[in-house]
């Protein structure tokens, strides 16, 4: 079992920037990537971006340039840094680990971008 915490959510204006973060402990071994995905109120949840063990990352088209995924592999931590946000990156975020044939979740964390 891999145990997914996030942190870092709230409230900001448009333009502003948060950090997430997305501490994972318990079996961690053979973890295949680490990823950030959001969901808005009525809507699906959507990939953010990802990151592989090898350090390949993959952006979603609408935050490209403006979101950026990294990890502290002593921290077992990921964080995803946002900046330029706008009043759509309003959702909760999510974190989730693929290890294997199983995904894990985090229990998520809301953030608001005020107009």
């Amino acid at each position: 079992q891999v145990q997914l915490v996030e942190s870092g959510g709230g409230l900001v204006q448009a333009g502003g920037s948060l950090r997430l973060s997305c501490a994972a402990s318990g079996s961690i071994f053979n973890i295949n990537a680490m990823g950030w995905y959001r969901q808005a109120p009525g809507k699906q949840r959507d990939r953010v971006a990802t990151l592989t063990t090898a350090g390949s990352t993959n952006y979603a088209g609408s935050v490209k340039g403006r979101f950026t995924i990294s990890r502290d592999n002593a921290k077992n931590t990921v964080y995803l840094q946002m900046n330029s946000l706008k009043p759509e990156d309003t959702a909760v975020y999510y974190c989730a680990a693929d290890q294997d044939w199983r995904r894990y979740w985090g229990q998520g964390t809301q953030v608001t971008v005020s107009s």
